[in-house]
């Protein structure tokens, strides 16, 4: 009954979209994501998920995710690996995971301003960041780019503090016990 009354209120105020950041040592930032763009899908809206470091391996989310594109009974969802797949500084191929980055980086720039999504996911960005592979300058400018409606979530570890400080929701995952510690590898269908 409550849901009747409420489906029937309009909300008048203008949009707001929101700066969600994921970040942390505790496994789930990209799984958090994932889950607020299934949510997001079934409420009909469009969904974007641009992956930055991952690449080369094929996680369950994508499966799931083409399979949800399918359906037409929510929105839009996409996900676009761009990355190239786990990097360090100073590996020897640094320079390719540096232009894969500039590429995700102009094609989020191209989505977040294009007005055809209502929910970016910029899964890893942070890491990019961490890696050296982009400035947090250049995260800052997708974010000053952001129309006022757009949700972006930027997930991955050691988020820099100026990103943390424009963001308006920021949840940090925080490493207590994990598998990995007592010898157990990862799991298909768990961490990836």
């Amino acid at each position: 009954m409550a849901d009747e009354k409420n489906a029937s209120v309009k909300d008048t105020r203008p949009p707001h979209g929101l700066v969600i950041v994921h970040t942390g040592d505790g496994k789930g930032k990209t799984t958090a994501a994932l889950g607020l763009a299934l949510r997001a899908w079934g409420d009909g809206l469009r969904v974007l998920i641009l992956q930055f470091i991952k690449g080369g391996w094929r996680y369950g989310e994508l499966d799931a995710i083409a399979a949800l594109a399918k359906n037409d009974a929510g929105g839009t969802i996409e996900v676009r690996q761009r990355g190239l797949g786990f990097t360090r500084k100073g590996d020897v191929d640094a320079a390719e995971h540096k232009r894969a980055a500039q590429a995700a980086l102009a094609e989020a720039r191209a989505a977040i301003t294009s007005g055809a999504w209502d929910l970016v996911i910029l899964d890893e960005i942070n890491y990019a960041v961490k890696f050296g592979l982009l400035e947090t300058s250049d995260v800052l400018a997708l974010l000053d780019a952001r129309p006022p409606a757009l949700h972006v979530v930027l997930t991955g570890r050691d988020a820099a503090p100026e990103v943390i400080a424009r963001a308006d929701l920021v949840t940090e995952m925080h490493l207590v016990k994990h598998p990995f510690q007592h010898g157990v590898k990862a799991q298909r269908g768990i961490e990836f």
